[in-house]
């Protein structure tokens, strides 16, 4: 992080770590090789990245390696500029620091390819843990989730997000089923079992959001 120091607690901080090891690719090879990656009628972005990911992806086993890269890219995809273009009302520089501050964390939860959620932290519940960390108002909180998912809706913020994710080794994908329901979400590789997925999180998502909602109810 830019400001101060972070400390995490492995012991403590995870609900879940079963594995070892993050996906990363250096962010100034991101932004000079991924960057100016185009769509074409033959060539699908998503192709670009998965092709892009193989050539260079590396892993770490360093936390503080992820949650630099993490911040890079989430500063990227934050920054002030979409502010008025986001349509959503109320939205502040500070709201963007807020996000981009809590999707670093969300760097450190991984998925395996056979779609088996292998580390989770309750920065996983984004909206959540910000209304926790922050002591945020819901109807705030709503609009940051509103935020968050217009990555995924809005095509131009979506294809950023998708050239800088390559940074940390796959694709943002997204736990809510028909409505977003802050089951939260994870960047995943290409190719992971959505259906494996989505039935851990399933399993698991009551009792771990609780435990997040928990932590706002001890402080």
């Amino acid at each position: 992080m830019s400001e101060g120091t972070l400390h995490i607690d492995p012991e403590q901080y995870f609900f879940k770590a079963t594995a070892s090891g993050w996906r990363v690719i250096d962010w100034e090879t991101v932004v000079a090789r991924m960057f100016p990656a185009t769509e074409t009628e033959d060539v699908a972005l998503e192709q670009q990245a998965l092709d892009f990911i193989k050539a260079n992806v590396r892993t770490t086993h360093d936390p503080a390696e992820v949650l630099s890269t993490a911040w890079q890219v989430y500063g990227y995809l934050f920054r002030e500029e979409h502010l008025p273009t986001l349509g959503v009302e109320g939205i502040t520089a500070e709201h963007l620091k807020i996000l981009a501050e809590v999707s670093t964390l969300t760097a450190l939860n991984k998925v395996e390819a056979d779609g088996t959620i292998s580390i989770v932290g309750p920065a996983w519940f984004f909206a959540d843990t910000a209304q926790v960390v922050y002591d945020l108002d819901e109807p705030t909180v709503e609009k940051l989730d509103e935020v968050f998912h217009g990555g995924l809706f809005n095509e131009n913020r979506r294809i950023e997000s998708i050239k800088a994710h390559t940074a940390l080794g796959g694709r943002l994908v997204h736990g809510c089923q028909s409505a977003p329901d802050r089951r939260g979400g994870v960047v995943a590789p290409y190719a992971t079992s959505m259906d494996t997925f989505r039935d851990r999180l399933n399993e698991f998502r009551d009792e771990w959001i609780a435990s997040v909602r928990k932590l706002g109810e001890a402080i």
